[in-house]
């Protein structure tokens, strides 16, 4: 395999590991709804939900995802740090909670040379089954076929975050996030010559959307640093005034829409023409690696993390209600056909299941 593409190894989990003892915010459990005064960018309370473990002992697990057969595949950054993921297919069906320190386990060891990047975002094609493994604060994105063979699918960007920072869209197309500034410009694969780096001041500053067909019959890895974003339209010269605020997160929406979270918790409909709207505003807190789903019924879930530990709901109206809070760092969410919701409780290395009311 060529140099800077991690290769893929499957290697079975044949011994039990000891979980660490809870920190303080297991204590505090993740079982009471959260009840704010409704106003202007507050949450309404919602009745506590059932609140079941799926799965233990996963070692930090970042990412989920869901199979067209409902098996529930994580994405972990593993005990020790060594690799550049972990991966885990689990059956929710199956007897609960699940201990996956006995479960098959795909081990994705770093990339050889000096760029070690983990991967921090994750998605999947649900007619093949194939995964779209992102770098966490990185340029590129992968393709995971069959489990077996890791290829670069799309290079390029300026700083991919990990989260909800690439998904699917309804017609398999991928989409990614990324910004554009002098700062981020730095971050690329391709930075600047120094000689030009002061006309940098003068180019676009603000979010970009890209979105490109992975089965397109074109030369892989896309560069996305030539490619067109599908927002804006057409990034030009900076105009007078404050940027957009960045991206965070993304997740397909009815039709040929795209829901996304800015860093200010502003919840926004990105259309087939590449007109914003806004749909909420989530209450004040640092929105960071913020992962981020749909339901059925068309609700936006959004997993707000460490620094918030905070489910949300966003109704199709735009109410917002928190469903749960107090949680241990919830980062990856994914919802089934039925509504239930798996999110990834990283500081306990666990995943629970969230049943909501009709």
């Amino acid at each position: 395999m060529r140099s800077g593409v991690p290769r893929s190894s499957a290697k079975t989990s044949i011994g039990r590991r000891k979980l660490s003892r809870f920190s303080w915010l297991g204590a505090l459990g993740s079982l009471a709804a959260l009840v704010w005064a409704p106003g202007a960018g507050e949450a309404q309370p919602a009745r506590p939900p059932q609140i079941d473990v799926v799965a233990s002992a996963v070692p930090r697990p970042a990412q989920l995802a869901l199979t067209s057969a409902g098996r529930l595949i994580v994405l972990s950054h593993g005990w020790r740090g060594d690799s550049a993921g972990e991966i885990y297919w689990l059956d929710p069906r199956a007897a609960t909670p699940i201990d996956a320190s006995r479960a098959p386990r795909l081990v994705i060891p770093f990339a050889e040379g000096p760029r070690k990047s983990a991967f921090g975002s994750l998605a999947i094609d649900p007619k093949s089954g194939d995964l779209f493994l992102g770098e966490e604060n990185g340029n590129r994105i992968y393709r995971l076929v069959g489990g077996k063979r890791l290829t670069a699918v799309a290079v390029g960007l300026n700083h991919l975050l990990g989260g909800s920072s690439v998904t699917l869209d309804r017609d398999g197309r991928l989409v990614m996030l990324d910004y554009a500034s002098f700062e981020s410009q730095l971050r690329s694969e391709s930075p600047m010559p120094p000689s030009l780096e002061s006309l940098a001041v003068e180019d676009y500053t603000g979010p970009l959307v890209f979105r490109i067909d992975p089965e397109e019959d074109v030369p892989l890895p896309r560069r996305l640093d030539v490619v067109a974003p599908f927002f804006p339209k057409r990034p030009g010269r900076k105009v007078p005034g404050e940027p957009l605020h960045k991206f965070i997160a993304v997740a397909p929406l009815g039709g040929d829409e795209l829901v996304l979270l800015n860093s200010v918790g502003e919840v926004l409909v990105l259309s087939a023409e590449g007109r914003l709207r806004r749909l909420a505003r989530l209450p004040s807190g640092h929105f960071h690696r913020t992962n981020m789903a749909v339901g059925p019924d068309g609700s936006v879930f959004v997993s707000s993390g460490f620094h918030i530990r905070v489910l949300y709901r966003v109704s199709p109206a735009g109410v917002v209600t928190s469903v749960a809070h107090d949680l241990g760092d919830p980062q990856g969410i994914v919802v089934d056909r039925w509504g239930d919701l798996y999110v990834a409780e990283t500081a306990l290395h666990r995943i629970i299941r969230i049943r909501l009311d009709p």
